[in-house]
């Protein structure tokens, strides 16, 4: 699956995007946050707070609990202000 980072979760682990294939046992968002972190000091870093970064599954808003299954894309980012 691909992930996208964006804004300050993107400068932290230094790329834009990746493609990666989590273990079986990762199955929702919450669970590939704690994957992720598990990858090198960069992912622990941007995720240090998960309660904070936010994620979209093909484009959707989603909550940690939400499966990732059959998923294209997982984008990951900061809270946003509107305006």
């Amino acid at each position: 699956m691909k992930i996208a980072y964006f804004a300050w979760v993107r400068e932290r682990i230094g790329k834009e995007s990746e493609t990666v294939e989590p273990p079986a046992e990762v199955a929702t968002v919450a669970d590939l946050v704690r994957w992720l972190k598990t990858r090198g000091e960069e992912y622990a870093y941007a995720f240090e707070n998960e309660g904070v970064v936010r994620a979209a599954i093909d484009r959707r808003h989603v909550k940690p609990q939400t499966s990732i299954a059959n998923a294209r894309e997982i984008a990951f980012f900061p809270p946003m202000t509107g305006g």
